[in-house]
């Protein structure tokens, strides 16, 4: 993966679409005056997996047939039905 340079006027210009950047994985080389002055990264640890549901706010029972779905109820209802 190739680190991505921005500099500081682009970065103020599109801060909301860098960070998503970072938080996606992507390394952004800040630089002023075409001189690096830092670094955006991704801050939690690569080997960290969130998921494509992540956000969603659903819970789905992984093993329905043995659990018969007692303990998703229970989180369910700590949650307050969320």
């Amino acid at each position: 993966m190739a680190v991505k340079r921005i500099s500081i006027q682009d970065l103020k210009a599109r801060l909301s679409a860098a960070v998503a950047e970072a938080e996606a994985g992507d390394t952004l080389l800040v630089t002023r005056h075409n001189e690096a002055v830092a670094v955006i990264g991704p801050a939690r640890l690569p080997h960290t997996y969130r998921g494509s549901r992540v956000g969603q706010h659903r819970l789905r029972p992984v093993l329905r047939k043995a659990t018969k779905g007692r303990y998703l109820a229970v989180l369910l209802e700590d949650r307050d039905g969320r």
